[in-house]
């Protein structure tokens, strides 16, 4: 027991650092599910981030109402970019979401109230290990409830062809909205579950490196099912810790990998367990 209470004092932040980034996965695997390539998640990680500590911090709200009042806010700023960019796909559609990240960001390096380019310092430590995976435990079954509901399959079939699926009855506009909104609240939740488990937040934390981040923990994982984009956090999480020992070569053997993942199972390394259920 003293062994393992000692492996988590040391690695405590890895294993948040883990939960965090699978439901950042999840959230991008929502609109990937629905044939929307979206990356302008980490505008929403900034807005509940921002809104939920600021909440905490000035306004002195308890922890939850203000995570939930922050990942509100992202839920409508999903409805609200989705609108606009609801005809647009593939690249035009990446392009347009990231743009929106990056307004995100540039608008707290700019304003007071976030810090500026300094961010904010001081934030209570309140997103402890068990919130971050009980949230993480109920996000994989809703969604995968999800795949399994009416909803679901009129994800599956307007990333197929949104024509046909219109042409079956389906409204592709409030399905696609639909998902922004998921997924913007997913992305959201898991930018306050990851700033109130540091103790620093700054516009930096909300790059396009990040959205890239979890873009490739949903595709190496497996975009076929709800537990691939976890499996893609927790392989792309503790690679760089598992190959410290190379040193300047880490980067290198990383890259190796993640290319050996793509072109050998390009349906993600989810595809090994199907494989393995179906023998």
């Amino acid at each position: 027991m003293h062994a393992l209470t000692a492996f988590y004092s040391a690695h405590s932040a890895l294993i948040n650092q883990i939960g965090v980034n699978a439901l950042l996965a999840l959230s991008i695997w929502v609109t990937l599910a629905c044939g929307q390539l979206s990356l302008g998640n980490m505008g929403f990680m900034a807005i509940t981030a921002y809104a939920s500590v600021l909440l905490v911090l000035r306004a002195h709200w308890p922890f939850f109402p203000a995570v939930l009042a922050g990942t509100g806010l992202a839920a409508i700023a999903g409805l609200l970019l989705g609108w606009p960019v609801l005809r647009l796909r593939g690249v035009f559609l990446a392009i347009a979401t990231i743009g929106f990240g990056e307004i995100v960001r540039i608008f707290a390096v700019n304003l007071s109230v976030t810090g500026g380019a300094e961010g904010i310092a001081g934030i209570p430590q309140l997103a402890s290990t068990p919130i971050i995976y009980s949230s993480l435990a109920l996000a994989v079954f809703l969604l995968w409830r999800l795949t399994r509901s009416r909803a679901g399959r009129a994800f599956a079939a307007i990333a197929q062809d949104e024509v046909a699926a219109a042409g079956l009855g389906i409204d592709p506009a409030a399905y696609k909205l639909a998902a922004f909104a998921i997924g913007a609240a997913i992305a959201g939740y898991a930018g306050a579950l990851s700033a109130f488990s540091s103790f620093f937040i700054s516009p930096t934390d909300y790059s396009f490196g990040r959205v890239v981040d979890m873009l490739a923990s949903a595709v190496v994982g497996g975009i076929g099912s709800v537990g691939g984009p976890v499996l893609g956090s927790i392989l792309l999480t503790l690679l760089p810790e598992t190959l410290r020992f190379l040193q300047n070569y880490r980067d290198v053997i990383n890259g190796l990998i993640l290319l050996f993942v793509i072109v050998f199972l390009p349906q993600g390394l989810w595809s090994l367990v199907d494989r393995r259920r179906a023998s």
